[in-house]
Parts: structure tokens; C-alpha cells; sequence
């Protein structure tokens, strides 16, 4: 009896507030033209109760337009990190959006932002089963940390930086014109965001867990319910990409003058897979084995 009760307390989710699943949320806003922009998106996350904005190789720094701009969301603009990178801004995060208002080469699974906010919220729980004490993995992973990629005002973000993410988010929007300001995008997204927070901690156990038809998304969209051991970060995922590429060029299976979309399909299928540290560890020692023999 008191190992099936130890065994049930093991995978309940922990009690998480509104505010415990924000905090994993970060904002990237990637090479942003105008200060004011910056100071706008910190006010729209402020409203909605995001906290964690990072901006990456801004073309102009924060400045006195952007504390105008920010309003009330000082506070969130004071402790925005700038990331020299793409790649250093998400390189511990274990899940990544990117908001995308058209469709691109090489695209991942396309979900409105409600169904993003299910996919987030639904993340967290599944981390939030593992019992890290016990885990032989790196400590220091922690909580779950999800990012979520916004682009230029004049182009959005490249096919490169948008391959990055594990889901495109698209907003419902005028098809003539479906582009909205860069603040204006994170303000609608962050709302959605919040507002499915506000029902998500009642609606856990009822909740259906199958997308309804007339919200299907445009790639069918799995997620894993139970863990054992964290999932890989976004780094990781880029390293394994980096390791099995260089492996097929090594084994002759295919041309380092010529990968085309090789790196970007690998790096597709290893977030379909939803890799956990453990089954990193694993494909790494093979690639490594591989790779001397």
C-alpha cells in the first residue's frame, strides 16, 4: 500500500500557480529596429504578467523612449537580458515558439496561440513530474524554461531563427494583411497566454485532451504526457543536430558542400521526438561510438 501511495505522489504534477507557469515563459524579441518597440512589448508582457523578456543584438539600445513606451512595465524592461545571439537567448530552453505570420520552407507545426497555451501549460505539468532529487541528470536544468521567438518590424524572423522553434504560433488575422506590430503581436499572444492560465489549474483533470476537429492544427501535434527524466534543451538538441550531420558527412551519406536542408530536417525531427536527457545520452554515446569506429 505505501509503495503504490509513493508511487501515485511521484507522478501527481505539483500545485503550480498562475504565476508559477508565467515564470517560465520568456519573450525573445530578436534584432529589434526601434527602442519604442521594446518599451511596448515590456508593457504588453507586464499587463498579461510575463516577467522574462530577452532581446537579442538589438540595432539601438534600450533608451528613454522605450521607458516612455513601457509605461507600467518598467519593471520588466530594467531586468530584459540583451543576448549577443539567438542561440545564447534559447540555449537552456527545453521547448520554443516562434510567431510566424506566413508560411516558410522547412515549416514546423502550425497551432493558433490558445493551443500554444495548452501546449506550454501541458509541458510544464509533464516536467513537473520528475522528481529532480532523484534524477541523475544535471541539476541544474530546474524548472521548465519556454521561449517564445518574436521578430524585425520590417521581416520577422529568418527561416534560420525560425527553425529554431518546435511550433510556429499564428495569429488570426486579416489574410490581406496578416502582419501585426512586433509589441502588438506579443500583446495578443500574451493574452491568450494569460487567459488560458486563469482556467488551466481547474480545468486540468477535465480538460480533453484531444484538439477539436474545427481547431485542428496544420501538423498534428503530439506531446508527451509522462516523464521520467527532463527533456533536452535547445542546445542540446542544436549539438546533437551538429553531431549527426557531421556523422553522415564522415560515413559518406551526404556532401558537406551541399547539406541544403539536411540540418534543419534533423533538427525538426528531434523535436518531434521530444528527446528526455537520458535518451540524449544515449544517441550521443552512439554517434560517438560511430563516429572512431
Amino acid at each position: 500500500m505505501s509503495n503504490d501511495a509513493s508511487s501515485s505522489t511521484a507522478s501527481t504534477p505539483q500545485a503550480y500557480s498562475v504565476g508559477d507557469y508565467l515564470a517560465c515563459l520568456q519573450v525573445v524579441m530578436v534584432n529589434t529596429t526601434l527602442p519604442a518597440n521594446i518599451g511596448s512589448a515590456a508593457r504588453a508582457m507586464y499587463t498579461m504578467g510575463l516577467s522574462r523578456l530577452t532581446i537579442v543584438d538589438p540595432k539601438l539600445p534600450i533608451d528613454e523612449t522605450s521607458i516612455s513606451h513601457a509605461a507600467g512595465g518598467s519593471d520588466v524592461l530594467s531586468s530584459a537580458t540583451i543576448a549577443p545571439t539567438l542561440e545564447s537567448a534559447i540555449a537552456d530552453c527545453q521547448l520554443v515558439f516562434a510567431a510566424s505570420s506566413r508560411s516558410r520552407h522547412m515549416p514546423r507545426p502550425v497551432v493558433t496561440p490558445t493551443q500554444a497555451a495548452k501546449i506550454m501549460f501541458e509541458f510544464i505539468d509533464s516536467q513537473s513530474t520528475i522528481d529532480t532529487n532523484n534524477s541523475k541528470t544535471d541539476a541544474t536544468i530546474g524548472k521548465p524554461n519556454i521561449a517564445i521567438l518574436f521578430g524585425r518590424e520590417d521581416r520577422g524572423l529568418t527561416n534560420e531563427e525560425l527553425a529554431y522553434a518546435d511550433y510556429h504560433i499564428q495569429i488570426d488575422a486579416n489574410p490581406a494583411y496578416p502582419v501585426l506590430n512586433v509589441a502588438s503581436a506579443v500583446q495578443v499572444i500574451a493574452s491568450f497566454i494569460f487567459a488560458y492560465a486563469q482556467t488551466h489549474g481547474q480545468a486540468t483533470n477535465s480538460l480533453d485532451k484531444n484538439i477539436s476537429a474545427t481547431t485542428q492544427p496544420t501538423v498534428e501535434v503530439h506531446l508527451r504526457q509522462e516523464w521520467d527524466e527532463p527533456a533536452i534543451t535547445q542546445q542540446q538538441l542544436q549539438q546533437l543536430t551538429q553531431r549527426t550531420t557531421e556523422l553522415m558527412v564522415q560515413r559518406g551519406l551526404a556532401n558537406s558542400e551541399h547539406l541544403k536542408s539536411l540540418p534543419s530536417r534533423l533538427s525538426r525531427l528531434g523535436s518531434r521526438l521530444q528527446l528526455d536527457q537520458k535518451e540524449y545520452q544515449l544517441l550521443s554515446a552512439l554517434i560517438a561510438k560511430l563516429s572512431k569506429s
